[in-house]
């Protein structure tokens, strides 16, 4: 098993939101590098980095935090929140973040997955988001009638290198993650899988 530590970045702080609502943030640290380094040093092989406000935006917001983690640590980090165009997936590459998670991108165009998948290798992950099994967008803050599984399969088929599911209702409550919905979602595909609490 690989546990990713996640740091959710909201206003520059590291935060986290109750069930994905932004007015039920709680603070732990106003010093991501503090936090990053800290998992580093506890055993962090990789990081996950979530940009909340970038998720809200429609493009990466907090950028000079995630540069000065990626930085100040010698494991590979991943970002998800906000990328929805080729630039801001390059932008975020070039500062040095090993893989970007698209989430609203692959329910609006897949089309654009499919050719970022092309050009950049490996790079490139999937988050799935949902509630009652539909994948949520834009933050958590829009819903679709798009099933999670089904959209999982279809990315896997455009060439992502993982998908990352989290249950919106499980998350931030501190009760682990779906694990049925999880197993039907790794199941359905050929591709790592990793859920998200």
């Amino acid at each position: 098993m690989n546990v990713i530590p996640a740091i959710d970045l909201l206003d520059g702080k590291c935060v986290r939101l109750y069930q994905g609502d932004y007015a039920k943030s709680q603070t732990f640290n106003d010093n991501p590098v503090e936090v990053a380094r800290q998992w580093v040093n506890e055993g962090a092989t990789m990081l996950h980095l979530v940009d909340l406000d970038g998720a809200k935006a429609g493009h990466p917001v907090n950028l000079a935090a995630i540069e000065a983690i990626v930085r100040a640590v010698d494991v590979p980090c991943q970002l998800g929140g906000g990328m929805r165009d080729r630039a801001s997936v390059a932008a975020i590459l070039n500062l040095g973040v090993r893989r970007a998670i698209l989430g609203t991108v692959a329910v609006e165009q897949p089309q654009l997955v499919g050719q970022l998948c092309a050009e950049f290798p490996g790079k490139i992950l999937v988050g799935i988001d949902a509630r009652n099994g539909k994948v949520a967008t834009r933050g958590w803050l829009e819903n679709s009638e798009v099933l999670a599984t089904e959209l999982a399969q279809k990315m896997a088929q455009l060439g992502a290198a993982e998908i990352i599911y989290t249950d919106i209702h499980r998350d931030g409550t501190m009760e682990g993650p779906n694990l049925e919905s999880l197993r039907e979602i790794a199941n359905a595909i050929s591709i790592d899988c990793f859920g998200r609490r």
